[in-house]
């Protein structure tokens, strides 16, 4: 028998506001979202093409709520995860499929966050080029294994607010409002093999693979831990409402980066974005004032890119762990203890460590950041068509299975993502 908790249900509802309470995985996963690849990947699309593909983050939004929202729920209905729905309903054939492609492109993510955080720390801290991820590697396990990602995660958070520097400097320089407005709403295209990489980075590091199997696992851990706390479980309406509050803040986010980076590098003729310096030049109008305004635009934006590191990277590492542990029906969960889930931990371990060493083959940090986020826009088609077919399904869902809405946005995800990995396949072909 669970013991009851000593605060009751009543006495734990008012400790913070109804609208606070309502917010969980969905927040996390979409603060997640922003990791640094999202960061290269948006403000290079800034860069190069000005405001031109603005459009993309409008799109992405109803399309990354509605399968976060059909990830959420199947974890809240099943009570199990994205990997061990699939082995319970699906040959194995396409369980290793699903599992495998999570894998191999967390840890390619992996790999490039740790890249891009250990430049971002030399530009405070000048230091030998290995020894900064490394360090950074280390400390990330340490505390993933002896703290918990949850308890020292909130804290963390308070280092992304950081971000809302692109924010501030966006709303300081002169902007052409109308026209921003009109690239947000009105597609641009252009039938150029860059501008189509830089479209399925946007959509890959936007509706990524990580954040599917990763918000499904932490609804499972939501429900067990009302159940062991004798507390009211989430209702569907709780779990809608946090999915599309923690994605909207997520592309409010990505949208300032993108037009930031737009107004201050592209419209000066910075076009490439080729190491964490000229990233950070984006932010020096809202510092241009103080003397060392490059050197404080820098600290500024190491720190924004630190902090979404240490959120981001156990959240890529966490979700492949989460895949291969429910694959394998081994106890998992970022709320256990190691010795309590030694599979688990070791996956996460392992794949960070994998992580790193791809840092030592020398990969550029910031194209490295944007090859992840292609590589995800790739990976995301198949793992769309799986959760659109395990979410309508009245087998597994019950009552709860996915309405005509749903449906309709789910395939509008893998049409739209399925048509742009084509697109740009094709500009290689001619």
């Amino acid at each position: 028998m669970v013991n009851q908790s000593p605060r009751t249900f009543e006495q734990r509802k008012n400790l913070h506001p109804k609208w606070y309470r309502k917010l969980g995985p969905g927040l996390i996963t979409g603060a997640a979202d922003d990791d640094p690849s999202g960061i290269a990947t948006y403000s290079q699309a800034g860069a190069a093409f000005g405001y031109g593909q603005l459009w993309t983050l409008t799109l992405c939004l109803p399309l990354m709520i509605a399968v976060q929202e059909a990830c959420a729920r199947i974890g809240a209905v099943t009570g199990h995860g994205l990997a061990r729905v699939t082995a319970d309903n699906y040959s194995r054939k396409v369980l290793y499929a699903a599992v495998s492609l999570v894998v191999v492109a967390n840890t390619l993510n992996i790999g490039a966050d740790i890249a891009a955080v250990g430049s971002a720390i030399q530009l405070i801290f000048p230091a030998p080029v290995l020894l900064t991820p490394t360090l950074f590697t280390a400390c990330i396990l340490l505390l993933e294994i002896f703290i918990g990602y949850h308890k020292y995660a909130k804290f963390l958070k308070l280092l992304s607010l950081a971000l809302l520097a692109y924010v501030a400097t966006a709303l300081i320089v002169s902007e052409p409002w109308g026209e921003i407005l009109k690239a947000t709403i009105i597609p641009q295209i252009q039938n150029t093999r860059e501008y189509w990489y830089v479209i399925v980075g946007i959509l890959g590091t936007t509706i990524s693979p990580y954040m599917f199997f990763w918000q499904a696992a932490e609804e499972v851990e939501e429900l067990e831990y009302a159940d062991r706390e004798h507390i009211a479980r989430r209702t569907l309406s709780d779990i809608r409402s946090d999915t599309a509050s923690g994605m909207l803040i997520s592309q409010l986010g990505s949208w300032f980066m993108m037009l930031t980076t737009a107004t201050v590098l592209h419209a000066n003729g910075v076009t490439n974005i080729a190491t964490a310096s000229d990233a950070a030049a984006a932010l020096e109008p809202l510092v241009h004032s103080f003397p060392h305004s490059g050197e404080i635009a820098k600290v500024i934006f190491a720190i924004g890119v630190i902090g979404m590191g240490m959120l981001g990277i156990p959240v890529l590492a966490g979700s492949a762990s989460y895949a291969v542990s429910e694959a394998a029906h081994w106890p998992g969960g970022l709320e256990k203890k190691a010795r309590e889930a030694r599979g688990f931990y070791g996956v996460l371990v392992a794949s960070t460590i994998v992580g790193l060493l791809m840092t030592f083959l020398g990969i550029d940090p910031m194209q490295g950041l944007l090859f992840a986020a292609v590589v995800n826009g790739i990976v995301a088609v198949p793992l769309i068509f799986l959760i659109l077919s395990i979410s309508r399904d009245a087998g597994i869902m019950g009552t709860l299975k996915s309405g005509m809405l749903s449906r309709v946005m789910l395939s509008a995800a893998f049409v739209v993502m399925f048509s742009c990995a084509c697109a740009l396949l094709l500009t290689f072909v001619h």
